[in-house]
């Protein structure tokens, strides 16, 4: 059993490693290429912009952690995002708690007892994401009150 255990740590651990490799070669290529430009030059011109930006930048890190897990999503957007780090964090925090995937609805589906529904914990989870979207809001509108300086 211990053989069986640790070759599976070790095939987990390769995926991992190999999911690193490709996202930090991603980061690089993608650096080293102007993409980093072409993104600012794009970011700065949105209608609205500071507010704009942090809107689309938002959205489509929400988008992302429907889909992707936090390790990948983290080593394509935050060196991009990098001054919004907490708003990176709470944002995916609450994606993960979102349809269709919810990586953090299927943790819990996993260890919560036969009876429990997955769309059960759906509803469940409903109050939670309203919590942290309100948390989001009043972190970009209000981010003093956090320490943050304001906008």
């Amino acid at each position: 059993m211990v053989w069986e255990s640790s070759l599976e740590t070790v095939k987990i651990t390769a995926m991992v490693f190999a999911i690193l490799i490709g996202a930090t070669a991603f980061s690089m290529v993608f650096t080293y290429t102007g993409g980093d430009y072409i993104v600012e030059d794009f970011m700065t011109s949105l209608p609205g912009e500071e507010w704009g930006f942090l809107i689309l930048s938002m959205l489509a890190i929400m988008v992302l952690g429907f889909f992707i897990d936090f390790v990948e999503i983290s080593y394509i957007v935050v060196p991009i995002l990098v001054p919004y780090a907490i708003l990176i964090a709470m944002n995916l925090q609450t994606s993960f708690l979102t349809p269709p995937f919810g990586f953090s609805l299927f943790y819990l589906k996993g260890v919560a007892p036969a009876g429990v529904r997955t769309t059960d914990i759906y509803y469940g989870v409903i109050p939670f994401i309203v919590l942290q979207m309100i948390v989001l809001a009043v972190l970009v509108v209000f981010p003093q009150w956090f320490g943050f300086p304001p906008h």
